[in-house]
């Protein structure tokens, strides 16, 4: 799989204001962590390589468990590896990213209400837009994963 075209010198404007969003996420208080399993979970239900890649990575060098991340898909019958906030955010990440099929029913939302506040819900639902909208970006344009581009430099 070849790359498409390059977005970042295409579009330089478009892809610095996706940037301002992301520093907004990062200074909006959320965990860090709690952010990056989320980015990982969408990029997983969007099959984003590049972006698998790139949130293993961080979680990786934020000091998160392998174990932790092998699981992240099944988070729902991983028992306590995740905590009440990750498994919150988790579910709301994932009816919100496939919101064509499940219109983000009451139940989901006075679920995650239950644990987060009106502003941190909010925060956490700009950043599950900003995924979708970067793996768009990447899955589209044919981003190649770090670890593609590692193995060809290997051979």
């Amino acid at each position: 799989m070849s790359k498409r075209l390059d977005y970042n010198q295409i579009a330089p404007a478009g892809v610095k204001a996706l940037g301002g969003v992301y520093g907004y996420v990062l200074q909006s208080g959320l965990s860090s962590v709690l952010v990056d399993l989320v980015y990982l979970r969408i990029s997983q239900i969007n099959n984003c390589a590049y972006c698998l890649d790139m949130h293993t990575r961080d979680l990786l060098k934020k000091g998160q468990k392998i174990e932790k991340l092998a699981l992240l898909q099944a988070w729902a019958e991983a028992g306590n590896l995740f905590d009440e906030r990750e498994r919150a955010a988790l579910a709301w990440a994932e009816t919100v990213t496939r919101v064509a099929d499940t219109g983000v029913p009451d139940d989901a939302y006075q679920t995650a209400r239950a644990v987060f506040e009106e502003r941190e819900l909010v925060d956490l639902t700009i950043a599950i837009g900003l995924m979708n909208a970067y793996n768009r970006l990447a899955i589209s344009f044919r981003n190649t994963p770090q670890a593609a581009l590692e193995s060809l430099k290997a051979a």
